[in-house]
Parts: C-alpha cells; structure tokens; sequence
C-alpha cells in the first residue's frame, strides 16, 4: 500500500531535509571539529567528501524513497521485488528504522537539557555564575533522573504531537514555521556574538588554513561528518523522499541541502566561538562547550540571560526539526503495515522510543558504572546504543549507495535525476565506487577494537566484498542495462 501523500509545496522537502540534518551536531560539533583540525583545511576535505561521498547518497535516498512512494521498510520490499533482486536488501529499510528508533531514544534526552537551560537564562538563573558554578549546574542536572526523565517526557511529546497531525498539518506546517524562525535567531545571535565578542578569534579559530594541523584522524572526521551530518542511513530522508513531487530536481535539492546545512554550522560555529572568545574561554570543551562554556559566556555579557535563553530556544527547534524525521520512518511503517491511524503509530512508536531512552537517562546517574554494559561492552548503556546507530548508519548509508547504484536501471534514474548524461556518468561512478568505499571507512571506525593498520586491510575486504555481493544480488538486473 502506497502512502500516495505529496508535499504541498516543492520546497517543503529541502525544509524538511535540512531540519533533519540541522542538529545538536551542527551547533558545538561541526565547528569544534573544523578548528581542532587545521580550520580551512578540514573545511576543504569535507566540502571534498560532501561532494564525492554525502551529495550521491543523499540522491540515491531521496530517489529509493520517491520511486517507491512507501515508507523506508515497505518500499524497500516494494523495490527488491520489482527488480527481482535479493530480499536481502530489505535489510536497507530496517537498519534506517531500527537506528532512527535509537537515536530519538537518546536524542532527545540530551535535547531535554535545552529545555532546562532556556528555563535557567530566562528566569535568570545563570547569571553572574562562574566557571565552578556553571559545572557544578550541569553536572547536578545529569545526576538527576527525575529531570531528566521530565525534560525526555516533555521534549519526545512535542515532537509527537507534530508528527501525529499528520504529513500536511503536521510536519509540513511545523517545518515552514519551524525552520525560517531558527535561521532568523542564528543571525540574531550571530550579531550579537559580533558586537559584544571576539568574532576575529572565532573565524581565526574556524578559517585558517593549517594543512599541518589535518591528520589522518582529522580525515576520517571529515568523512564521518559529511556522512551523519546530512541524517543518511537512518530511514528519514528515504521517508520524506516519499512525499517529494516527482517533478522536483533531485540534484539541485541534494546540493542544496548540503549548502544550506554546511551554512548552518559555520554561521553558529562562529556565532558561538565570538562569545566563547570574547569571555576569555576554552573552545574545547566537546559537549560541554553548548551545556556549561555558553552558559558561562552568556552569564558575563550584556542582555545575555535573554540572548542565551533565545539561543537555547534555536537549540530545541533544530534538535525538534530533527526529531520528527526520526519518528516518521517508523510510524509510516506502522501505518502502512499494520493498518493504524497516524496517531496510534506516533503514539506507539514514541512510547517504546521514550521507555527506551530511561536507559540513557540512568546512564549519567544510577546506572553511571558498575552496569551490566560496562562489563561486556566497556561502555554505559547510553554509550551501547549509540555505538549501535554508530554501525548500523554507514552500513545502510552503503547498502543504499549499492543498490541504487547498480539495481536501479539508467531510465529510471534519469526519470528521477531529471538530468543530463554526464552528471549521471559522474554520479553513478560516484555511488558505485567512491561513496561505498569512503562510507566502509566510516562504518570501520565505529567498530571498537579496530585501529591502526587493520583499517586499510579490513577496509579492502569490506569494499570487494560488498562490491562482489552487489553484482551478485543484481546480476539479472545489471544485465538488463
């Protein structure tokens, strides 16, 4: 069964897209990542890897999604059978849907920390605070699974009650609300991180071109990020690409996403570092620069308990915007499937979602050490499941590029890609090849235990093996073309 919704408006689909992408990741991780590796440099490798890697999944997914007009899981069932290739491949569908289910477990618990913190700045809480007392704060808000639990409650409920109203008054109405008013407060901060902060130190920090500073590590970054920055793999653009006018072009959309959402996390990298320099503060804090340095920052500046309190605002509509694509996979399954109203779906979804999520809640506090987890896995139930969408995004982020790659036919792409010949040359060689590869890398370093010289070897084998499965499943197919 067809969903046979269509998105009112073309551009409600880059709205969308970009919502899903623009996250928590893009305000502290993007920005921490480009100025501890050579500022410019690591800008140019990623740009390089958006391209090759990022740009040609993000059509093949769009396009599985619009071709089969069905929720990630059913119109992977749906494509494997019309292109008579392996069932195997249905495993596309489920891996998107199991990691979106996990990541909105956990997701939206360190999301609920906004929520907290746009309470504090506006009520006054952090101000006049100092460095002991902004640590002291958050470190008292981890320690409490009473919190914690509200803030996931109170965060996973919003983003439930946009998906539940459904394609149209839902998502797409909270998404032409949604995102315009994010990109507005982002250049409110921008300006005011310009007046009252450093912003030369920011772009300094952010722009230099320093290739000596680039390491190999600094590489396989750069590769991660131009993969799970744009949301590949976890079923939600595949989602979305199913209620895309057929008419809409593919790449201009793709290229598109990917500027808007590389713009997104300069303008905030250098909105935040303004203020972070402008304090006299360390950079690199990881998540803590977000949860305890801004705060901080905030607390020493003019008008910041209410500039901060907007801020954290940003912060909950980007983390919200990326939350709805992470329920929809799985509810339009379940509508699909089984029959239920949207709203039974939603509902259904976001309570095994939010039950799921205590884990990561006890994971800062009760079940901190000592857990089951640590002792098998070395790590705390909140660090299992993320090590799991960690694995299981890149290995669908591949099988993706595969199977559009060499089981689509060259009419068909065309049809969707709306495009001339030589961009197909180029973007078929490109997710045939290139993307697999890089993405096996990317996959290969969420591996624990893998390191060193074993990445190269067991990267070739990962890479012909994978090669060698495709050819085999879509041998019928590929003869075909």
């Amino acid at each position: 069964m067809s969903t046979h919704n269509v998105w009112t408006h073309k551009g409600t689909f880059l709205l969308a897209a970009v919502g899903s992408a623009v996250g928590l990741g893009n305000l502290w991780r993007f920005p921490y990542l480009t100025g501890e590796n050579g500022g410019g440099a690591f800008i140019l490798v990623y740009a390089l890897t958006i391209f090759a890697v990022g740009i040609p999944i993000l059509i093949a997914e769009i396009m599985l999604g619009r071709n089969s007009r069905r929720s990630p899981i059913m119109g992977m069932r749906f494509l494997t059978r019309t292109h008579q290739t392996s069932r195997a491949w249905e495993s596309i569908g489920w891996l998107g849907a199991v990691s979106a289910f996990l990541i909105l477990s956990f997701y939206s618990v360190i999301a609920g920390w906004a929520i907290h913190y746009t309470g504090l700045m506006l009520t006054g809480g952090m101000a006049e605070i100092d460095a002991a007392g902004a640590g002291q704060s958050f470190d008292a808000l981890l320690a409490s699974p009473m919190l914690l639990t509200l803030y996931h409650t109170l965060f996973i409920a919003a983003s439930a009650l946009i998906v539940g109203l459904g394609i149209h008054k839902g998502i797409e109405a909270g998404l032409r609300l949604l995102m315009p008013s994010l990109f507005v407060i982002l250049l409110v901060v921008l300006g005011y991180g310009a007046v009252v902060g450093d912003i030369g130190a920011a772009a300094n920090f952010l722009f230099t071109f320093n290739l000596a500073d680039l390491s190999l590590e600094g590489w396989l970054e750069a590769m991660g990020q131009s993969f799970f920055t744009l949301s590949l793999g976890m079923g939600a653009i595949m989602a979305y690409g199913a209620y895309m006018p057929g008419e809409s072009s593919l790449t201009r959309t793709a290229f598109a996403i990917a500027i808007v959402d590389t713009a997104v996390a300069m303008v905030a990298g250098l909105a935040i570092f303004s203020l972070v320099f402008g304090s006299g503060l360390n950079p690199g804090e990881g998540p803590g620069l977000m949860f305890v340095t801004l705060p901080l920052a905030f607390a020493e500046m003019p008008g910041g308990a209410l500039v901060g309190g907007v801020f954290f605002i940003l912060v909950l509509g980007a983390a919200i915007s990326s939350s709805i694509s992470l329920i929809e996979p799985v509810a339009a399954f379940l509508v699909e499937r089984f029959d239920l109203t949207r709203p039974q779906a939603v509902t259904l979804m976001v309570i095994a979602s939010w039950a799921l999520g205590l884990l990561t809640v006890v994971s800062f506090n009760l079940w901190a050490e000592g857990t089951l987890f640590h002792t098998l896995f070395g790590r705390s139930a909140f660090g299992f499941i993320e090590m799991l969408t960690n694995i299981f995004m890149p290995l669908g982020g591949l099988m993706i590029a595969l199977f559009a790659g060499w089981a689509l036919t060259h009419s068909e792409v065309m049809k969707e890609m709306h495009t001339n010949e030589r961009w197909f040359r180029i973007w078929r060689f490109l997710v045939r090849f290139v993307a697999p590869a890089a993405v096996a890398f990317v996959f290969l370093r969420s591996i624990p235990q893998v390191e060193g010289y074993l990445i190269p070897a067991i990267g070739a084998v990962v890479i012909v093996g994978a090669f060698a499965a495709g050819r085999t499943f879509l041998a019928d197919d590929s003869q075909q073309q």
